[in-house]
């Protein structure tokens, strides 16, 4: 049995943005980051949205630099993968695959969401040369060229609006007439010249050359006739699945999507429990936001533990 103050499942960055506020509070903290240490921010080639860094910086090195500063302040960061916490008793329980068993007065929820890929061919290829999950993050690398975006529901119809600001033309693909989204954002994009929709039909096959896409190939799903148009950058938008299958028993409280519910203070429904990042936030889905929300639950933990200690 490994016993500590504050116990943070994940190692991404709202798992760092906890960490360093219960470091300085004086609270023994470990980390378990489980077998991809950093998450999904380590498949982001440049970052440019991140305050701090003045020239774009590879997601893996905001990530080094977030740990470093870590375990400088004292924290374990261990590659441990969680696959049951009990909250019937305080301390809390943790056990991991590997066997191990950790007892915590506090247990911060941050392991983050996986986004929801296509399975298509060339897809996991150019993952990050010119495939993105995440507009908001690699759009302005695509200044003045055309761009995909696949999906129907409201992130995709933003994504594509927000495209329209740097690049020249948007193609926004959905297999069906009827959409998610709502109307009004619906309406917006339709009204919007750079939009071109691509209605019924699924994405085939990303093509490219040079390590970089260049076409995307579409099936047609009323008549399976191919079609390939040229695009710089295809950015999948078609949700994504919270880490969180582990909580299965555990009396945490999850929405039907997965996500953790919280309150405004990032406390679960079991006291002493919170939650921080994109496994509680299926909307914004941004590191800087994950960071933050991870120091709100870190000061939310201090306060609990002071009280429980």
């Amino acid at each position: 049995m490994i016993k500590t103050d504050v116990l943070i499942i994940g190692a991404g960055p709202a798992a760092c943005g906890a960490a360093v506020y219960t470091l300085r509070a004086g609270l023994k903290t470990v980390m378990l980051g489980g077998s991809s240490i950093g998450g999904q921010l380590l498949q982001t080639n440049d970052i440019e949205n991140y305050p701090g860094f003045i020239d774009p910086i590879p997601g893996f090195d905001i990530m080094d630099k977030m740990h470093k500063q870590c375990k400088r302040l004292g924290a374990e960061i261990l590659g441990e993968t969680v696959s049951r916490l009990d909250t019937s008793s305080t301390p809390f329980k943790v056990y991991t695959e590997c066997g191990k068993e950790y007892e915590a007065l506090s247990v911060i929820i941050a392991t983050g969401a996986a986004a929801r890929w296509l399975g298509v061919k060339g897809e996991g290829e150019y993952k990050g040369k010119g495939v993105s999950a995440c507009a908001t993050c690699d759009g302005f690398f695509f200044r003045g060229k055309e761009v995909c975006v696949i999906g129907g529901g409201n992130t995709a119809f933003e994504d594509a609006l927000f495209l329209t600001n740097f690049c020249s033309k948007v193609y926004l693909v959905h297999r069906r007439e009827v959409f998610r989204a709502d109307k009004l954002t619906v309406d917006k994009a339709k009204s919007n010249p750079k939009i071109e929709m691509l209605i019924p039909y699924v994405a085939e096959e990303v093509k490219g050359e040079n390590g970089s896409v260049t076409s995307l190939v579409l099936k047609n799903v009323t008549d399976n006739s191919l079609k390939e148009i040229k695009t710089s950058g295809v950015f999948v938008a078609v949700g994504s699945i919270p880490q969180t299958l582990f909580l299965k028993g555990s009396g945490v409280e999850t929405s039907a999507g997965g996500h953790v519910i919280i309150n405004e203070h990032m406390s679960t429904n079991i006291r002493g429990v919170f939650a921080a990042g994109d496994c509680a936030d299926e909307f914004y889905r941004q590191a800087i936001i994950a960071a933050g929300s991870g120091a709100k639950a870190a000061i939310e933990a201090i306060n609990y533990v002071n009280l429980v200690k």
